[in-house]
């Protein structure tokens, strides 16, 4: 009989080692489950792919810089396309005068070139009396 007890004591350890592995297993799975515990894996998961689709986002940038610039300049162009063509005809009108302006300074005119030939002649001022 005594290697039967030996067997039965043997038996129950292992039973007992066995169960407090599957208390222990159970804590882990049930800390696992916990909202918390949930809410940041989903935290880092989420975070590691926002970190893999900005280092791709740069390469591409990186890449074709050109085009996705262009595309980016034609996107907020299309969203500011409503005050743009607000904004657009008197934005003309200011330009078109400047540029009036700017060409009559350079244009030379009749009377600079008849007070060229009177050298002699000393300049009027508009508000003094003849």
């Amino acid at each position: 009989m005594p290697r039967t007890r030996n067997r039965l004591i043997a038996a129950a350890r292992r039973s007992m080692l066995q169960r407090a592995e599957l208390h222990r297993r159970l804590d882990v799975a049930k800390a696992a489950l916990k909202p918390g515990a949930l809410v940041s894996r989903g935290k880092y998961r989420i975070g590691e792919k926002v970190d893999d689709v900005a280092l791709a986002a740069r390469q591409e940038f990186r890449d074709n810089r050109l085009p996705i610039a262009l595309a980016a300049v034609a996107g907020v162009a299309w969203l500011l396309r409503e005050p743009i063509k607000e904004q657009a005809p008197r934005l003309t009108r200011k330009i078109q005068d400047m540029a009036n302006a700017i060409a009559d300074r350079l244009r030379p005119t009749d009377d600079n070139e008849a007070d060229a030939g009177n050298g002699n002649e000393p300049m009027e001022n508009d508000d003094e009396a003849v």
